[in-house]
């Protein structure tokens, strides 16, 4: 039994992670899926058989925006995630595609600096489980021998992350105080349509995966987070047991957040501080990001290694206006918090086969 490797990482290339980073504010810069995560993925799919893949990243950033301008100084922002994750190939065809389906599980830590961390002098710290990630359905289609290959599906997250506090929020007023609750996870449904497209021929992968998050509300307090559009690009070519070449992505939030209805401007920090909820009605947190970097994998046979670096050269934020007065009377003009992150990251994958239908046996050959 042979394993395709190359095949199997077209189709490994799914993980999951989320967070916050000013989390002081829910409506800050949040994805459920780390943008980059199909960089070096395809649209192909691998033999019939069940596949695991294991996952591991960190992303080592800052915030960025004009929430800089607030907090007055640099604010790092850093995370260790891993993933566990299968992919199923029963062989089955649909419409001339070929059909597959992914589970995967994160795991992970984040660690916030000061000054936006919770506890002044402090780095604020938090990890759990991750919001589970599945796409019951993925069909890829060859288009005849030219090489190129499509595939699309549909990923979602279910809401089973860590979450703690009894709205689920990151932070609630006591006295005085502020005290945080750090969620890994978060309390909404995520549906992601997912397409990429490859060009897959002569040891070329040209791929653009395209995939947007779409949202429902938290579950505890009622807050939307927007839409996230996501592209990442690949272009490697495979030298023997070699693959190199330039990757990168390109993600933003393409819809505003929603918090309109009484429970969420209730159960919202900033609800709680101003007392009213007014500037949570109609927030419009917008947010960019683009990076570049580089892959290399090394094709050992019954597994494979892959690992990427990107540099996020681009990052934009907007939209986050807390008008005068809000935090107190020591806010006497009003504020942009608008956030997002500007950083490094460095991705590794290990793909591997678990099992494969046992070819039929053949007939014995006799000669005389």
């Amino acid at each position: 039994m042979k394993s395709n490797i190359r095949a199997l990482l077209a189709a490994a290339g799914v993980t999951a992670f989320a967070f916050s980073p000013a989390h002081a504010f829910e409506g800050g810069v949040q994805w459920q899926q780390k943008p980059g995560v199909f960089i070096g993925s395809s649209a192909g799919v691998p033999p019939p058989g069940i596949y695991m893949f294991d996952q591991v990243f960190t992303y080592q950033t800052n915030l960025a925006g004009p929430i800089q301008s607030a907090v007055g100084s640099h604010n790092g922002v850093q995370a260790a995630v891993d993933i566990q994750g299968f992919v199923f190939v029963p062989g089955w065809t649909f419409l001339g595609a070929t059909y597959d389906a992914v589970l995967a599980q994160p795991f992970g830590m984040v660690s916030v600096g000061n000054p936006v961390a919770e506890n002044p002098g402090q780095v604020g710290m938090f990890s759990g489980v991750h919001n589970t990630y599945f796409a019951p359905v993925e069909l890829s289609w060859k288009l005849g021998t030219s090489g190129f290959v499509v595939k699309t599906g549909l990923g979602i997250f279910a809401p089973t992350g860590t979450v703690q506090g009894v709205q689920g929020t990151n932070i609630v007023v006591q006295g005085n105080s502020l005290n945080g609750f750090m969620n890994f996870g978060n309390k909404y449904w995520t549906f992601q349509p997912e397409l990429i497209l490859s060009y897959l021929k002569d040891g070329w992968n040209l791929s653009a995966a395209i995939y947007e998050e779409f949202n429902t509300a938290n579950q505890l307090d009622h807050y939307t987070q927007g839409d996230v559009f996501h592209v990442d690009f690949t272009a490697t070519k495979t030298i023997g047991k070699w693959t190199f070449g330039p990757v990168g992505y390109y993600a933003a939030q393409v819809s505003n957040d929603k918090c309109s209805d009484a429970t969420c401007i209730a159960t919202h920090p900033l609800g709680l501080l101003s007392g009213t909820g007014n500037p949570l009605t109609g927030q419009t947190q917008r947010w960019q990001l683009g990076a570049v970097g580089g892959l290399v994998e090394y094709n050992f046979g019954p597994a494979s290694l892959t690992v990427w670096a990107t540099q996020e050269v681009f990052s934009k934020a907007s939209g986050g206006i807390i008008p005068a007065g809000t935090l107190g009377p020591t806010q006497p003009v009003a504020l942009d918090l608008s956030n997002t992150t500007k950083g490094m990251t460095v991705f590794a994958t290990l793909s591997y086969r678990l099992w494969a239908p046992e070819e039929p046996a053949k007939a014995p050959m006799f000669h005389k």
